[in-house]
């Protein structure tokens, strides 16, 4: 099968996963490594047996690089994306598209003048747990999706991650950090968004590290750290939407689908897999679906992978930078919902991306 070359660029925590599963896709070739930190680029290369490990500069200049993968912090990502479509390169961003619709719409639209596609995570999506829910609501079998709750509830990063500053920075937040996660899985399944409407709020001004190596730093807190929203789907369907970064502990499902017929229980969109439930209205009991669709281990990789052959082949790939944009339409839309007291009616819409093909062999997908 032909390959598209493709590099890396920004070598933190999410990198490795990429690194591991991009070498094993049948359509990409893995060319490059690149960081700010050379020397993470070029660890990361050893690791891996990635052929170059490069500076930013020299990165953008390769030409046998097709598609740059950008996994930098956030409020990095438009630059870094700009600079690999001026270069004439397809970019797939790590979530968010970018920290703020003006910028995403930048890179949508830079993108088309030079001709290059724009994707983006999550591509837990495509995944066998969430392509699963996604054909038994298309199947009808449990009627109209009538409602929707989705909540997002941890008590932030702090306590675990080695840089999580970030996290507390514009860009940064529960919404824009899983909201992605979520709002991605649910256009996937109940289409394009209307309108939302939102509360949001910073509960705690200052967060205390306590992994290392920054055990005992302070972080100031920018984003609203607990957001609870409103969507309403063109099609319908209301949804309520909870990501907070201030709950210590719950009980709340994870994603839930409320249909004319019964409920059904989508997995957690950070992962690939199950379990997916269903219960019928009067029936006693939740009853697991089998997964219908390949791509149930941890994949991420698999929406680059799935760009490369749309770049073969000309057909559109899933996680689409139209996609993307829509979900940050959204995300950016709840936090003025919330700033403004009012419903905002989004100007973004999106196709549903294209059910995935069952029976794919590991690391393969359709051209």
């Amino acid at each position: 099968m032909e390959k598209v070359k493709v590099g890396i660029i920004g070598c933190g925590n999410i990198s490795a996963i990429y690194l591991k599963n991009l070498k094993l896709f049948k359509s990409v070739e893995l060319v490059a490594v690149s960081d700010i930190d050379l020397k993470k680029a070029e660890a990361k290369a050893v690791e891996f047996g990635i052929a170059k490990a490069l500076s930013p500069e020299k990165f953008f200049k390769y030409k046998e690089i097709e598609i740059v993968v950008n996994l930098t912090i956030p409020k990095a990502h438009t630059k870094v994306a700009l600079q690999a479509i001026k270069a004439e390169k397809s970019v797939y961003n790590e979530k968010p598209l970018a920290i703020n619709r003006e910028d995403g719409k930048k890179i949508i639209d830079t993108a088309k003048k030079k001709g290059v596609l724009v994707g983006c995570a999550p591509d837990t999506f495509m995944g066998a747990g969430i392509q699963t829910c996604r054909k038994i609501i298309e199947a009808g079998d449990l009627g109209r999706p009538v409602a929707a709750a989705a909540f997002m509830a941890c008590p932030g990063h702090e306590g675990w991650h080695p840089s999580p500053e970030f996290y507390y920075q514009k860009g940064g937040g529960p919404l824009f950090d899983m909201g992605p996660y979520y709002i991605t899985a649910l256009v996937n399944l109940l289409g394009p968004v209307r309108r939302v409407t939102s509360s949001a709020r910073i509960s705690f001004k200052e967060r205390l590290i306590t992994s290392q190596p920054k055990n005992g730093k302070i972080i100031k807190v920018e984003v609203p750290t607990h957001v609870a929203g409103v969507l309403d789907f063109k099609a319908g369907t209301v949804a309520t939407l909870i990501t907070s970064f201030d709950i210590k502990a719950s009980s709340l499902p994870i994603i839930e689908i409320y249909c004319e017929k019964g409920t059904l229980s989508v997995p957690d969109p950070n992962g690939f897999s199950g379990p997916v439930k269903i219960k019928r209205f009067k029936q006693s009991e939740w009853e697991e679906v089998p997964l219908s669709f390949g791509y149930f281990e941890n994949s991420r990789g698999l929406g680059v992978a799935d760009m490369a052959c749309a770049l073969l082949s000309k057909r559109k790939h899933r996680a689409s930078g139209e996609l993307a944009f829509h979900v940050l339409d959204v995300m950016q839309s709840l936090h003025e919902a919330s700033i403004k007291g009012k419903h905002i009616l989004l100007k973004s819409s999106c196709a549903k991306p294209a059910l995935m093909v069952a029976g794919l062999r590991a690391f393969e997908l359709e051209k």
